[in-house]
Parts: C-alpha cells; structure tokens; sequence
C-alpha cells in the first residue's frame, strides 16, 4: 500500500470527533485507508445487497452488530441509517465510533447536515498527489498526465486507458443514476466530453447548453453532479481585486488529468504534446495537486484566480494569512519573457513585490524582482510547494 498524505490528518481527525466522513471519488482509496489506519473496527459495505437490506429494513438490529463502531462503505447508500447513527453517538462519547465512507459528496452532506451536524468531521480524499508517487521524479511528465493518479492504476497491472475507460462507463451508468434520474445517459456523455475539451477554460453554461442540446437548468444541475461525483472542481475568481473589470465566471478543471485525455481520446504522448489542451491539460495538472495536497493536510483550500476584461490574468491566486500569492503555470520547458507578463501587470496594479512561476522544466531560479521560477517536480515537496 502507498502510504497517504491524509492518513495523519485522519487519525487526529479521529481523536477528536465521534465519526469522521472519509469523502472522495470511486478508487481514490478510501476503503484501503480506512482499513488500514482502523484495523480494530469491523467492515461494512453498503454496495452490499444483503447489507444494504438490513440496514434499511433493521437499521437498529444492523447497528447493534457493531456496538464498538465500525467503518461503514458508501454509507450514501442508505440514507435512513444516519438518524440511528446519531441515536449511537449521543449515547457514547468515545471518539473514532465510525468512519463513514461515501462517493457522492452531495448525498453524503445532506443526510450528515440533518443528522450528524457537531458530531462528525469530514476528510476528502483524492486520487493520488504528486508527491505519494514514489517514483514519479523518474516518470515523463506527458505521460504522467496521461495516466493518472487513481490508485488501481499504480496497484494493478492494468492498462490506464482501459481502466479510465471502464471507469468512466461505469460512473455514467451507474453513479449518475444514483444522483439525479437522467433518461438518456448518451447525451450526459456527450456533455461530460465536452466539459472535458473546456479545461482549464471559463465556465460558459449557455455555450455548453447549446452544444449539449439542453436548457441552461439542466446544464447547472449537471455541473452539480459532476462536481459531487469528484470529476470536476470550478476554480472561482478573486473578487478582492485592484481592478474592477475583472471576469467573474469560473474555471472548470478535472481533479484527474488520466480521466480528461482519456474523454478526449489522447492516447500517447505524442498526441498529448501535439493537442490544442495541453498548455491547459498542464495548468489542471498543477492546480488540482495543489488541491489534493491541501485536502490531505487539512488546510482551508483558498484557490482562485485572476483576469481582467483586457486579457490580464494570473493562473492560480493562493490567498494566505500574511498574503496573496500569485503563480503563473507554463507548459514550456524553456523560461521566455512570455512567462512574466502576468505576474509583472499583478505586480504593477497590487504593488506587491512576489509570485512564482511553475513550468514544464527544471531550471530554478529567484529573479531580482521577487518571482520564484521552478519546475513541476517542486511539487514533490510536502508543504505544498508554495
């Protein structure tokens, strides 16, 4: 087993809170943490029919069986077993009496909101980061992006391209269901592929709509989906600007790069380095591990990024207690002048002296002008590389 970054945090999590809801997408590894750091609690999977119908038939009979706690699998499942939970923990106050799993983050919320507020803290976990790979410094980077970070890949002998693929067949023709009723799953499909082809890109739900052939409504309630199902996260602007005409729609990026070349049929690397994306493939690359390392270490994820009306933008804004951060992503492998006309206008109209820049190579520089430049495998570091 890959050791995990979050595994700290969901001890003490544990310590502290009476349950913990260990939250995050399908074969991200949640059930193997979970296992692994509580060997002392039994096992139960919701996905189980035979368990799925006792607890909802019995939920006090099923709960009873496990009267030291227990780790409960997609416990989403079954929504009706959240009200018996809390019945449990009101009357023990031992910390750590279950560890709730879920793949569906807005199921999971709503029932824990009703029932289990003040009792339970939550923990996402994520498909791999960068720096739980151990021998990822040996690894292309177009190929690494190519794979993925689901763990299967890295614990299987399988194929990453027919993994994703099953994978992604089986989230549509299951997991959506389970969310919202969608009667023909070929035109969710066909509007996952086009969500695919717009990352790293504003999020535009009336272009989208067209394309996909439904109304705006239905596009909204769709990106809700994906976003509770962890396929997709919108980075939000910074509204605290320095200037006022600045765009206001989000971004939309994947939490897996393996998944977004996959839906837009990029094999090899070749036709990675050769597609329109891939300075956009690059950025979601980076962004969303900056996102699952904050997970994992438990810190307020406080991403954005910036752009006026005129075509100025920084790529990613990290809002600190002692300040904004501004970082800038580069999928080149040699440093031009191109690479500082972001962050010099952010520089210009903040008046702050700071930023960094991240790009496909590996020279390391500290310029005179307070900008950092260092190359994808600064992300390596455990501190989250900023």
């Amino acid at each position: 087993m890959i050791k995990r970054e979050a595994e700290k945090r969901l001890i003490s999590l544990s310590k502290q809170f009476k349950a913990v809801a260990l939250v995050g997408p399908r074969q991200s590894g949640k059930t193997t943490l979970a296992r692994h750091v509580f060997r002392n609690l039994s096992y139960v999977n919701l996905e189980n029919p035979d368990s799925r119908r006792f607890a909802i038939d019995d939920p006090r009979g099923f709960l009873a069986q496990y009267s030291n706690g227990a780790i409960i699998d997609e416990a989403q499942r079954v929504p009706e077993i959240f009200s018996y939970i809390q019945q449990v923990l009101d009357e023990v106050n031992t910390p750590g009496r279950f560890i709730i799993t879920g793949s569906n983050n807005f199921l999971l919320q709503e029932n824990i909101s009703q029932s289990l507020a003040g009792r339970i803290a939550y923990l996402y976990l994520l498909p791999f980061s960068i720096s739980e790979i151990s021998d990822i410094s040996e690894m292309d980077l177009y190929h690494l992006m190519i794979k993925g970070f689901y763990p299967a890949i890295y614990d299987q002998p399988v194929d990453p391209y027919t993994w994703q693929t099953n994978y992604i067949r089986t989230y549509i023709g299951r997991d959506v269901r389970q969310i919202k009723n969608i009667s023909d799953l070929n035109v969710f499909d066909r509007f996952v592929k086009l969500c695919a082809g717009r990352t790293g890109q504003l999020l535009n739900m009336n272009s989208l709509a067209i394309e996909t052939g439904v109304d705006n409504k239905t596009i909204a309630s769709w990106i809700g989906i994906l976003e509770s199902s962890f396929i997709i996260f919108r980075l939000q602007p910074h509204y605290k600007n320095f200037n006022k005409r600045i765009v206001k729609m989000p971004k939309i990026y994947f939490y897996d790069t393996g998944l977004v070349c996959n839906l837009l049929g990029i094999h090899t690397i070749e036709q990675l380095k050769l597609h329109p994306l891939a300075g956009s493939m690059f950025e979601n690359f980076i962004i969303s591990d900056f996102l699952k390392r904050s997970y994992n270490l438990g810190i307020n994820q406080n991403f954005y990024f910036w752009r006026d009306n005129t075509g100025h933008e920084v790529d990613l804004i990290i809002e600190k207690p002692e300040g904004l951060i501004p970082v800038e992503i580069k999928a080149g492998k040699t440093i031009t002048p191109e690479y500082f006309k972001g962050l010099h206008f952010w520089q210009k109209i903040s008046g702050l002296k700071q930023g960094k820049i991240l790009y496909a190579g590996e020279i390391e520089q500290k310029r005179s002008d307070g900008i950092e430049i260092s190359g994808w495998k600064y992300l390596l570091n455990a501190d989250l590389g900023y």
